[in-house]
């Protein structure tokens, strides 16, 4: 049945920044098709583990800081939840950051802290993962980019370089890794309502002018996102390498 190729139970994934926002919404929709969850967060991410139990599938909760933590510290958490959960089969990359700044005073700080978080820390992860998924010869790894992977964006040079090389390293890595039975590809959302557009959406007339050009007539919620993760995530996107999907409303055919 082809319902069967979306089915993901006894599979495992970690996603990244699964405390709130997009990640919490893919965490669940993961669940929900069958796979049991590692939930990598800073601060913890209980809420969402208490859903996911209840869903009847298993939760992980793995504490880690992609700010400050080294490559070591995050192949040491990958190798954490291989341990717990006995095997790991999908990574979703999704934490990230954003600093809001002219490019002309854009400080070297929010540089270092966006590129850190945005893109190293998805780079070691997806590395650490890619040793286990290369291992067992499958595997899938979803990054997530960004409108800004294909834009420039305003006052936010930072998180622009690093999502434009997370779609680079999207292709990059599914160069390498499809013949070995690993996927990689991204998912690229549009205009969401979550934490990292608060500023966006609570400045009238930039809210205004976003939401003017979004065809759908709205801005997207993380629900918005769980169909294309699990496609990602499924044996249903066996033959797809080195896609980025955008799920934007249309955003970026207006």
């Amino acid at each position: 049945m082809i319902q069967d190729l979306f089915d993901l139970t006894g599979r495992t994934a970690l996603v990244t920044g699964a405390n709130r926002g997009l990640g919490q919404g893919i965490a669940l929709g993961l669940a929900e098709a069958g796979a049991d969850v590692a939930l990598l967060s800073r601060t913890g991410a209980a809420a969402t583990a208490e859903q996911i139990t209840a869903l009847g599938r298993r939760a992980f909760e793995v504490t880690a800081d992609l700010a400050t933590a080294t490559p070591a510290d995050l192949a040491a958490a990958v190798d954490r939840v291989v341990a717990q959960a006995g095997r790991l089969d999908i990574l979703v990359n999704n934490a990230g950051t954003i600093k809001r700044e002219p490019a002309a005073e854009h400080s070297a700080a929010s540089w270092a802290e966006v590129i850190k978080v945005d893109l190293d820390a998805a780079f070691f992860l997806a590395q650490a993962a890619g040793r286990h998924l290369l291992a067992q010869g499958s595997g899938k790894i979803i990054f997530i980019a960004s409108m800004l992977s294909f834009q420039g964006g305003i006052l936010v040079p930072g998180y622009t370089a690093a999502k434009h090389g997370v779609a680079g390293l999207t292709k990059a890595l599914a160069n390498e890794w499809a013949a070995r039975g690993v996927n990689v590809n991204a998912i690229a959302p549009g205009y969401m309502a979550t934490d990292n557009t608060a500023a966006l959406r609570a400045d009238p007339a930039r809210f205004e002018s976003l939401s003017a050009r979004i065809p759908a007539t709205r801005w997207g919620t993380p629900a918005d996102l769980q169909g294309t993760a699990v496609y990602l995530a499924s044996r249903a996107s066996d033959y797809v390498h080195g896609a980025i999907i955008p799920v934007d409303g249309g955003w970026l055919v207006r």
